[in-house]
């Protein structure tokens, strides 16, 4: 953190220091351009440079278990197996649940900061990292007996079986990554990402070789695949732990002793993170839900395989959204905490301007690349041709599910998890996914049907967060803080 933060300025914290006086010819010349007059280009750089980074954290963190599952699936057809469905359950039932509830601090930390009451954001971290150990703890319980949960959800006996195996290998990594997920919500909040970025692919390089010798050079071999998720993730958290610990930009929001102030704010922590929680897996659980639908076709085999990935492939453009959800979330936070509304909408519309030039390009690459990509995933024609009748269903859902993401990142900035929730209940539930499995089902249109279902739901959810961000008073979360010395930094 900079020290010109502690200034009695009005300017509130932006992604990238302003440019300096000797800039000004620079920026009169921009604003000349006839760009200028589309988008505010200062804005906008400082929202790519923002996002870049977090494109990079976001992936590598989704590659390390994806890496585990693919050193797994190498060992045979029981394993791939095995691991797809824990990787898939696990996904389900926590990872996914601890990103959303890690929502609360883009909140909390982000409006923080922007009002300057920087000792709060150690507050808060403290206090959320109380409450992802209580979850963790519950889902762990979860996870070691998930093989008889999915035995009595009719899997496969010895697939479940394995898939308990290699969740309960798994466990250790869960309490990391909730807090880890935390931490990063902290850094992001300050718009510190490149510690972040380098953390990300570091751990994913040494994860790759952790997996490597802990499947191949140990006797582990299956259940190496998953400690070696968990081993990486917690090298991740301790990195990023060791950093925000003992790094001097972050003296001023360290405790002094031991104090029970961060359990004093687990409830206004809880309906913020609750229903961040809720509206992260209520989408995520309505991807899955259509790859079970397609099991229920003729022909589910190719169906299911299909569907899956489309969904994968929808996963993976959503990374590229990500990154400026992320900078939307911590732009309009960090205004509103410092009480400029204005710059907070501008932001907003900065960042949907950008996600729809972005989803612009992602379909031009998936229109031309389609067989190439489907390719990847598999060598059967009929697969490859099959995903190709999907292609120009998957290019619409892209516009809107980007669209849909950068507004989610102002709804957390803004405070507004709860209004979302119902958002993503309505949208996906009494609309996407019956107008999916009607189609499917009842007019033989199979996995378009349920991919036109879907688009229904996306383009629902999109309008529906239009309207929030339109006809909702912004403004700043109101907690109960302690303000003293809160405006204080180090020199």
């Amino acid at each position: 953190m900079a020290s010109e933060d502690c200034s009695s300025s009005p300017k509130s914290p932006m992604l990238q220091p302003s440019l300096s006086s000797g800039d000004s010819n620079e920026r009169d010349i921009s604003s000349n351009r006839w760009w200028a007059n589309v988008i505010d280009v200062k804005e906008a750089k400082n929202q790519l440079l923002f996002s870049l980074p977090m494109i990079v954290v976001n992936s590598c963190f989704y590659f390390i278990n994806l890496v585990s599952v693919m050193f797994a699936g190498h060992l045979g057809k029981l394993e791939l197996a095995s691991s797809n469905l824990a990787n898939s359950w696990a996904m389900v039932t926590g990872f996914s649940f601890m990103v959303g509830l890690s929502g609360a601090l883009e909140t909390l930390c982000g409006q923080g900061y922007g009002a300057k009451m920087y000792r709060m954001l150690g507050v808060h971290l403290q206090t959320s990292c109380i409450i992802s150990f209580f979850f963790s703890t519950v889902i762990a319980v979860i996870w070691w007996f998930s093989d008889i949960i999915l035995i009595l959800l009719h899997q496969e006996p010895d697939i479940a079986k394995e898939a308990g195996v290699f969740l309960r290998f798994l466990i250790p990594g869960l309490f990391a990554y909730s807090f880890l997920q935390n931490i990063l919500r902290f850094l992001q909040a300050q718009s510190i990402i490149m510690p972040l970025a380098l953390c990300s692919v570091g751990s994913l390089v040494i994860h790759i070789g952790i997996a490597y010798a802990l499947v191949n050079w140990t006797g582990l071999a299956f259940k190496g695949a998953a400690l070696a998720a968990s081993i990486s993730i917690w090298i991740s958290l301790l990195t990023l732990g060791i950093y925000v610990l003992f790094s001097k930009r972050f003296s001023h929001i360290r405790p002094v002793g031991y104090s029970f102030e961060p359990f004093r704010h687990i409830l206004t922590n809880l309906k913020l993170a609750l229903p961040s929680a809720a509206m992260v897996c209520l989408e995520y659980w309505a991807f899955e839900l259509l790859v079970l639908l397609a099991g229920l076709m003729p022909n589910s085999g190719t169906n299911t395989s299909v569907v899956a990935m489309c969904v994968n492939t929808q996963n993976i453009a959503y990374m590229i959204s990500y990154g400026l959800s992320a900078a939307a979330s911590t732009r309009v936070a960090n205004e509103l905490g410092a009480g400029n509304t204005d710059r907070a909408k501008n932001a907003m519309v900065v960042t949907l301007k950008l996600s729809i030039l972005l989803a612009i390009v992602v379909d031009f690459a998936l229109g031309f690349g389609h067989n190439a990509w489907a390719g990847l995933f598999s060598d059967s024609t009929e697969i490859i041709h099959k995903f190709a009748s999907m292609t120009p269903l998957l290019l619409i859902s892209f516009v809107f599910d980007f669209v849909q993401g950068i507004l989610s990142g102002v709804t957390r900035g803004c405070g507004w998890q709860h209004l979302a929730m119902y958002i993503n209940l309505a949208t996906f539930y009494f609309i996407g996914m019956p107008i999916a499995g009607l189609l499917a089902f009842k007019f033989k249109l199979h996995a378009q049907g349920l991919w036109l279902g879907l688009i229904s739901g996306l383009a629902c959810q999109s309008l529906g967060m239009l309207l929030l961000t339109f006809l909702t008073k912004w403004g700043k979360v109101e907690v109960s803080t302690n303000n003293n010395g809160e405006n204080e930094l180090p020199a």
